[in-house]
């Protein structure tokens, strides 16, 4: 390749593929100056403090943002307004590249680089998400995805990394993963048959077994459609790491599916979110209380779709943000109090309070007068019309 003397900004977590495409950059690519961009979404203290051991090692001076409180603001909750699940996953992963690849634009042009960079392989779907958001966001710039276009396996990347100086770190359990806010995602990709199990790559839902024997009870409120208290806590970032721990801690969130990925191909993936299991839950019986029978029925296909587009690395597409403004709308009249019980990995709700509730037992019992049952026989006569027509016809 031709030798560029200009600055790359490249996605940076410390792990294996960021790491050694910050060495490919300048070895391959020739770039005089790489800039490493960490970004905390959530992944956790000892991740961070590996990225900039390395980043040591290796010379390189790291931008840091911890982008927690915008992940969770800008992103987790609109995912919950949305009630955002693809497949039965909480897209934290699909969310996450977003912000992190916003982030090395931002850095891209403050200091006037010339290209962005990162360590996405040919295989997976964040290659998508990473690059709509630097075509989008930065036009002009190149973009270089050094694992997809060497054609790298990850034994090839641990044998550069080592002759390097550098040993790959060693995996939280049998698989490793990507660790967010809001998912892990176990070992995406690596699971290659329909039965084996992982338990040592769990590391917030508990295996059953070892979950307590008594209930935890959990108070949820909601205002506009997100959660604003949490038995208490109303900082947003804390808010979603204590729903992490305590419904970790009694077997909450844990996710085996059979995923379609981007490019059509099936794969069983393995995640784990407690917090986006209790919120999203809760959130979607909040609505149901609060909302009309034709706000749902819309809303759930608005939502399906709005799921389907994250997931497919559309964030940034004009439809995307049209669908935000309609789930918008519907959240004006999502607030109550939600109390819970987590239990051996379940979520029971034992209790539902707002003052935006449409429930109405004074007309729907059957044990109240409520109003004239008599005044219905017209309607049905009514609606039974067309029935006697097709039945009349044969249709």
């Amino acid at each position: 390749m031709a030798k560029s003397k200009g600055t790359v900004i490249s996605a940076y977590s410390g792990g294996l593929d960021s790491t050694l495409i910050l060495i490919l950059l300048r070895e391959k690519y020739g770039y005089e100056n790489v800039v490493p961009v960490c970004v905390d979404v959530g992944q956790g203290d000892e991740e961070i403090k590996v990225a900039r051991e390395r980043s040591k090692i290796l010379g390189v001076d790291m931008v840091f943002f911890d982008a927690k409180e915008e992940f969770t603001r800008d992103y987790i909750f609109r995912c919950i307004k949305a009630n955002g699940s693809y497949q039965g996953y909480p897209i934290g992963t699909s969310m996450s590249r977003v912000l992190i690849a916003t982030k090395v634009v931002e850095v891209a042009k403050k200091v006037g680089a010339e290209a962005v960079a990162h360590g996405c392989t040919g295989k997976g779907n964040d290659q998508y998400r990473m690059e709509t958001t630097f075509r989008f966001l930065a036009p002009n710039l190149k973009v270089h995805a050094p694992v997809r276009e060497f054609d790298l396996s990850r034994p090839e990347e641990e044998k550069m990394l080592k002759e390097r100086g550098i040993e790959p770190k060693k995996r939280r359990g049998d698989l490793g993963g990507d660790v967010n806010m809001w998912s892990h995602s176990i070992g995406s990709g690596q699971v290659e048959d329909l039965q084996s199990q992982y338990p040592r790559d769990y590391i917030w839902a508990a295996p059953l077994e070892k979950t307590p024997d008594e209930a935890k009870p959990v108070t949820v409120t909601f205002e506009g459609g997100v959660p604003v208290d949490v038995d208490g806590i109303k900082d947003p970032v804390e808010m979603i790491l204590y729903l992490n721990r305590v419904g970790g801690e009694n077997g909450v969130g844990r996710i085996d599916m059979l995923e379609d990925g981007m490019i059509g191909l099936k794969s069983r993936e393995l995640y784990e979110a407690p917090a986006a299991t209790i919120l999203l839950r809760s959130h979607a019986d909040l609505e149901h209380l609060t909302l009309t029978k034709e706000q749902l029925r819309l809303k759930h296909e608005v939502d399906r779709l709005w799921a389907d587009m994250v997931y497919h690395a559309m964030w940034f597409h004009p439809l995307r943000k049209d669908l935000d403004a309609f789930i918008d709308s519907t959240q004006k009249h999502i607030n109550g109090k939600l109390h819970l019980k987590l239990y051996k990995g379940n979520m029971e709700i034992t209790k539902r309070e707002s003052k935006s509730s449409l429930f109405a037992p004074e007309l729907r019992s059957v044990k109240k007068g409520g109003f004239d049952q008599r005044q219905a026989t017209g309607a049905v006569n009514l609606y039974t019309i067309p029935f006697r027509l097709y039945g009349e016809k044969g249709r």
